[in-house]
């Protein structure tokens, strides 16, 4: 653990306050990851499978079997189908329950998003100021220039734009897999409103 912390401590100094900012942001990113994971773990997501079984027991009427389905469903979508069951359900309001549901599941989402989307900014951000160091030590140098001094400044500034893709790119992919996720939850909740209504 310490050998990590000081590989990070390193990373840090050499890449300055931009790369410091990555690292908080890829911290607070797992952590948005994780809890979605832990909501959707809690949730049941995507386990449906006696609810199917009561879809399928209502389109052929067999109306107590279905209702005795759901009752062992453990999905978050539970109590939707249920309420759907019941006589004068209205169909606006078991829509707007559903969406609110994915509404908390979703809920990170645009944080998620955000990250993806402005990592690889801030690493190019990073990028420029540490050329701009680069080349204002290239000039403190004057006649002496070595080329060196450039290097080393090139292949730190450019640290911060791997840093930026670092975090971006996991990040966007674990944002897609969420929203298709939710995507198909959608789909099973309509297709089962319409079932049942």
């Amino acid at each position: 653990m310490t050998g990590m912390v000081d590989a990070l401590r390193q990373i840090a100094e050499l890449g300055g306050p931009v790369v410091l900012l990555l690292l908080v942001i890829s911290v607070l990113t797992a952590s948005v990851v994780l809890l979605k994971l832990w909501q959707m773990r809690v949730a049941h997501l995507g386990q449906h499978r006696a609810l199917k079984t009561a879809l399928e027991l209502w389109d052929v009427g067999d109306f107590a079997g279905a209702k005795a389905q759901v009752s062992r469903s453990r999905s978050y979508l539970k109590q939707l189908v249920s309420m759907a069951m019941l006589d004068g359900a209205d169909p606006d309001r078991l829509r707007a329950e559903a969406e609110t549901r994915f509404a908390r599941l979703e809920g990170g989402f645009r944080f998620l998003d955000t990250v993806s989307q402005l990592s690889p900014l801030l690493g190019l951000f990073g990028t420029v100021l540490g050329m701009i160091s680069a080349f204002q030590a290239l000039q403190d140098a004057g006649a002496q220039v070595d080329p060196s001094i450039l290097a080393g400044g090139i292949w730190v500034a450019l640290m911060t734009t791997a840093v930026g893709l670092a975090v971006a790119m996991p990040t966007s992919l674990v944002l897609s897999w969420f929203e298709g996720r939710m995507d198909a939850e959608r789909v099973f909740a309509e297709r089962a409103l319409q079932s049942i209504l």
